[in-house]
């Protein structure tokens, strides 16, 4: 790796200059090279430990704050791995290996295969390995392919890696799948690597204090960890210099929380779980997927409009019996989709449970209104934001007094809701950066509207509840 770095035919220009002389130590380090006096003092630096591992690692954690050029030392490491390292006596014959870099989703990912085919395009001794080049993959004339994964455990399975370099980690969001994601996905490419020996790195920033990258630092960063699991942890100015003082300072003063975090790489400490996977395993009615409407009993519905260009438009209907509220239906409709054929769609969901009159959010405007009118359905904003329906809902759910239905995405949704201590003392309780609430929103709104209505209702002579 240092000769790499070092010859202009090769990566010289890849991490050329001073500022780009932290990346060069951590990455020699983490290649099992050793490492000169002046170099072992970076090392301790952002390592806690005083000596280099002397042998190539076997996983790394970088932990770097925004603009610390994260993607461009990953490109560098991948470049190395792919075009420069000997992985014949780990390959069977007709075998081709791949260099796996996981991003967030496939168009972040797509941003280290850039870097990457431009580290080979950069000089004509490494242009001469390219022998295709697609959207998401560079495969090169050694049998070792560059390839570009979304961060999904279902998309890593069944490839022989030689290397798995993963991007911003602390923010993989799965929210069809997973409620930890991170963890299944790195459960998923460990044994990818079993048989080449290949390294697992992660370069990411922080967020909160939970989740693979988290417990990585936890562990093993300073001198009592792992000598082949290297974690590293700088801010973005100790990784990039270049990076101007004036725009650390601007966002320390419009949110010092998230900039400590982004910029100080600080693991966030306002930021905490909402409601434990236990919890909601705990009052999930396994194999029930919807429940039919009973006689004599009233229902309350609950939408979560949209626009159908970005978020999903969804519903939730549920009743009370005795002091407990069930979730008897939940609907989602992805983008994109016509809002007014979702509206009157819902609308017939919404009569076949006899609800009349259903409740939504305030802030879609008033389209929502006129749209569900002209199906006989009366819309209702909400009484309350998301943040204090999910606030109201937690007692409900620690204390057993609802019943969910078995369904993935919102065993998802409700599981990575997350609260955040503000600094005017009040929490907030939001969907994590990247994910979706769209249908734990609704859920959590009809089933504290449930809460507060009576069993029975009279019946009017439509069948219609007379209260909405």
């Amino acid at each position: 790796m240092r000769q790499a770095l070092e010859d202009p035919a090769l990566l010289g220009a890849s991490l050329e200059g001073s500022s780009w002389a932290g990346w060069r130590v951590l990455l020699i380090a983490a290649m099992g090279e050793p490492l000169t006096r002046s170099e072992r003092k970076v090392f301790a630096r952002f390592t806690g430990r005083e000596r280099e591992p002397g042998r190539r690692i076997e996983e790394a954690a970088f932990i770097v704050g925004r603009r610390g050029g994260k993607d461009r030392a990953a490109s560098t490491l991948a470049t190395y791995i792919a075009g420069l390292c000997d992985h014949s006596d780990v390959l069977a014959r007709g075998e081709r290996g791949v260099v796996v870099c996981i991003g967030p989703d496939q168009r972040q990912a797509r941003i280290s295969l850039d870097y990457v085919t431009a580290a080979f395009e950069a000089t004509p001794l490494l242009a001469q390995l390219i022998a295709n080049r697609t959207a998401d993959a560079l495969e090169l004339t050694n049998r070792i392919i560059v390839e570009v994964r979304a961060a999904s455990f279902r998309r890593i399975r069944g490839v022989t890696a030689v290397a798995v370099i993963a991007s911003e980690a602390a923010f993989w969001m799965d929210a069809e799948s997973s409620v930890n994601p991170d963890t299944e996905i790195l459960n998923a490419v460990r044994p990818a690597l079993a048989t080449t020996g290949g390294p697992l790195v992660l370069i990411s920033s922080p967020y909160a204090r939970r989740g693979e990258l988290w417990n990585i630092y936890r562990q093993h960063h300073g001198p009592d960890g792992d000598p082949l699991i290297l974690v590293a942890h700088g801010a973005s100015r100790d990784l990039n210099p270049t990076l101007p003082q004036r725009v650390v300072d601007r966002a320390l003063e419009r949110d010092p929380a998230a900039a400590r975090a982004e910029y100080l790489a600080e693991f966030r400490s306002d930021v905490e779980t909402f409601i434990s996977r236990d919890a909601i395993e705990a009052i999930t009615s396994r194999g029930v997927r919807e429940r039919a409407p009973l006689s004599g009993l009233s229902y309350a519905g609950f939408v979560d409009p949209s626009g159908g260009s970005a978020d999903s438009m969804t519903l939730a209907i549920a009743h009370k019996e005795g002091e407990r509220a069930l979730l008897d239906c939940v609907r989602e409709v992805r983008p994109p989709f016509s809002p007014d054929a979702v509206v009157r769609e819902f609308a017939d969901t919404l009569r076949y449970y006899r609800v009349a009159t259903v409740r939504g959010d305030r802030y879609a405007g008033e389209w929502p209104r006129e749209r569900f009118r002209v199906h006989g359905i009366e819309y209702r904003p909400a009484d309350k934001p998301k943040s204090d329906l999910y606030r109201d809902l937690l007692p409900a759910v620690n204390s057993g007094l609802v019943d969910l239905l078995d369904h993935e995405r919102l065993t998802a949704q409700l599981t990575a809701l997350e609260r955040r201590s503000a600094r005017s003392g009040r929490d907030s309780i939001d969907h994590p950066p990247g994910g979706r609430d769209d249908l734990a929103n609704c859920v959590a709104g009809v089933l504290v509207t449930a809460l507060r209505k009576p069993r029975f209702e009279p019946q009017c002579e439509t069948g219609l509840p007379i209260f909405g």
